[in-house]
């Protein structure tokens, strides 16, 4: 028995002119690329065929398919009646979305077997691009929403913080060597080979969630370290030898891209330690401290103390700079942008 299988036939429901032109498009490259999936499913023990029917099968994809655009949109959800509390949830998604791509782009450079000054200077200039638009976008919450309904709404989200952004951290994590991250105080206390556990008791940030009277740890703080603080050490333990500096000054001392890379290692240690942390304080000025008052945070965090970038001086890549640089850091800014009432 001939198991030859039939020529193909014309269809008689398809117009004879698009049969004719669906026979054309099978070109030398389209064949081309029909023996490279062929070879690729071939290597894993697959059926090309069967690929080619569930494509034949698959419907058309759609924009709101793909970005899960009703998800998306149903994610923010106001506790208050307030109409600028939407403003408030959906700008705080997008910021989180923004530290998403900028992990992204830091964990490609810490993980890359074989990295090269092109790529690494290409993945830090999208992050300092993503860096420049948060802060940019800082306008939205200064000057986008009604200082009487924000004093309100506010209190409906106790003790919630953006303090609580692990993402945030992380950031921080993946750019510097952690003992860059520890309090300043504390700083001399360690070196480059102290244990991550002993350190991350130290890291600076514990100090802007302590309540002012008592000492003690906020609700915020405890709720942040129950959550995220066994995935933040095994984070800093990974980055130990992948952080942003330690790739850099251990994998590209001798590219010719050297001062490049360097420049925008500068650039993202300002943007991120000091004009984004500029830019927070200045809504947090505006909303919360008016004709010399004091409004506490929704966390109980003693932001005054905490977000100043001169009261921190918490820098990444701190052999870049100078010692009178360091001194003086974020100083200028401060100063030129909220006035010398942030620094008491």
């Amino acid at each position: 028995m001939d198991n030859t299988p039939p020529a193909p036939s014309h269809d008689e429901n398809l117009p004879h002119s698009e049969s004719s032109s669906a026979q054309n498009i099978f070109t030398p490259e389209v064949e081309k690329r029909i023996w490279q999936l062929a070879e690729k499913y071939e290597n894993v023990g697959q059926d090309l065929t069967s690929y080619l029917d569930g494509l034949l099968y698959a419907n058309y994809l759609t924009y709101w398919e793909y970005i899960h655009l009703d998800t998306l949109l149903s994610l923010q959800t106001p506790r208050t009646d307030f109409p600028d509390e939407l403003i408030f949830v959906t700008y705080h998604q997008i910021t989180e979305l923004y530290f998403k791509l900028i992990l992204h782009e830091l964990n490609q450079i810490g993980w890359r077997q074989r990295i090269d000054g092109t790529f690494f200077l290409e993945k830090l200039r999208r992050v300092n691009r993503y860096v420049r638009h948060l802060i940019n976008s800082f306008e939205i919450m200064v000057d986008g929403m009604e200082y009487e309904q924000f004093l309100r709404y506010r209190m409906s989200l106790l003790p919630a913080s953006g303090f609580q952004s692990a993402q945030f951290r992380m950031i921080e994590i993946y750019a510097t060597d952690f003992k860059n991250l520890v309090g300043r105080e504390h700083k001399n206390l360690f070196d480059e080979e102290s244990r991550i556990e002993e350190m991350f008791g130290y890291v600076y940030w514990k100090r802007g969630a302590i309540e002012n009277q008592s000492g003690q740890k906020t609700l915020t703080l405890r709720q942040f370290e129950r959550k995220y603080s066994e995935e933040l050490l095994k984070l800093a333990k990974q980055c130990r030898t992948r952080n942003l500096w330690h790739v850099a000054a251990q994998k590209l001392g001798d590219t010719p891209l050297r001062e490049k890379i360097i420049q925008e290692m500068r650039n993202f240690d300002v943007l991120f330690n000091v004009d984004w942390r500029l830019a927070h304080i200045k809504s947090a000025f505006k909303y919360l401290s008016r004709d010399e008052n004091t409004i506490n945070a929704t966390g109980g965090t003693n932001w005054k103390r905490y977000l100043p970038s001169t009261m921190q001086l918490q820098i990444f890549f701190p052999t870049l700079w100078s010692e009178e640089e360091r001194e003086e850091w974020g100083k200028h800014w401060v100063l030129q942008n909220i006035g010398r009432r942030a620094e008491k």
